[in-house]
């Protein structure tokens, strides 16, 4: 049975004991602004409470799976109040995928990048296509990464790496990002195909006994992910006020390479 979901900015298809869930702003390169980071939770939360699902597949419509966040987001002159609602939103969605007791995968073509690749990385199990490209580009706006990037990148990576990662913050190529082991797969040919062949296979087997495993595991990182997202919170509010980042955005809009100072 086929039964689909279909919102302004998220889609949701359930189809048997796979469910796809579709980030839809394709003319913003899926980028998340508020609504679509509550229509992901939403949506996540109603899956939680299905028994027939079992595989979660996260997607982006069009040629990008998330370009980031929201630039007119970053550009608008908030205050704290609205600030911290955004960023615990950002957190819900991120535990709330993180933990979720069904197994996911992130199906990537096009550019995951930034806030984007935050929710990559959340899941159990990525999948690139060929041509994509990853990135956690926070830097180049003077900021830090969000969405639990800290903890994900640091469990993949180690502290060194993650480091270095943050720090550089380069666009890779799937190749690339294989090799460092922060995706686990590329398409060798189409990317539906790739994710239906690992979304058999992992049908095949005992999905009850690896989602008591995922269970087990998040059970255990929950308080540590839960204290790096407050740490991100507080600390992306200091970096928004620094004068680097405000050279960051308007070095992006004007399209030219930032002149960072330090402060």
């Amino acid at each position: 049975m086929t039964i689909n979901f279909l919102t302004e900015k998220v889609n949701l298809r359930v189809n048997g004991r796979i469910a796809t869930l579709e980030m839809n702003r394709p003319e913003a390169l899926n980028a998340l602004d508020v609504d679509m980071l509550k229509g992901l939770v939403s949506r996540l939360k109603e899956i939680s409470e299905s028994d027939d699902i079992d595989v979660v597949v996260v997607t982006g419509n069009g040629r990008a799976f998330s370009a980031g966040g929201d630039i007119k987001t970053m550009l608008s002159n908030m205050n704290e109040n609205d600030f911290y609602p955004i960023m615990d939103c950002i957190s819900e969605l991120i535990v709330t995928l993180y933990s979720i007791p069904k197994l996911t995968i992130s199906a990537v073509s096009g550019a995951a990048a930034g806030l984007g690749f935050s929710l990559a990385l959340a899941t159990d199990h990525i999948i690139a296509d060929k041509s994509s490209k990853l990135a956690m580009n926070f830097i180049g706006i003077g900021l830090i990464p969000d969405g639990g990037s800290h903890f994900f990148l640091e469990k993949r990576l180690g502290e060194m790496k993650a480091k270095h990662v943050i720090w550089e913050g380069k666009m890779m190529d799937a190749q690339e990002a294989l090799q460092l082991g922060l995706i686990q797969e590329i398409a060798d040919t189409d990317l539906q195909e790739a994710v239906e062949a690992r979304i058999n296979s992992w049908l095949s087997r005992p999905i009850q006994a690896m989602i008591k495993t995922k269970k087990i595991l998040a059970d255990m990182n929950r308080p540590q992910l839960l204290k790096i997202l407050e740490l991100e919170k507080h600390g992306q509010l200091k970096m928004r006020r620094t004068i680097d980042h405000q050279e960051g955005i308007k070095a992006f809009i004007e399209k030219r390479p930032a002149k960072f100072i330090g402060k």
